[in-house]
């Protein structure tokens, strides 16, 4: 089984956070790299804490960039 974690921009709070299917990963950072690094570390002990972990983490990144004209 694989794992997706998706790392989101949230424009109106400034932060980064993750939506994943793994339970209980639930991390948000003000900055890309951090959430990244908290992922690396937290997702792989969260699995092995709730589940059997045999699959790869995939870390899917989104971003959505708002301009206001006029």
């Amino acid at each position: 089984m694989k794992y997706d974690v998706r790392l989101i921009w949230d424009v109106e709070a400034r932060v980064w956070y993750t939506s994943t299917d793994i339970p209980g990963l639930c991390l948000e950072a003000e900055t890309f790299d951090e959430l990244v690094q908290e992922v690396r570390l937290a997702a792989p002990e969260m699995l092995e804490d709730n589940c059997d972990y045999t699959g790869p983490i995939h870390l899917i990144f989104e971003a959505v960039r708002v301009e206001t004209v006029l």
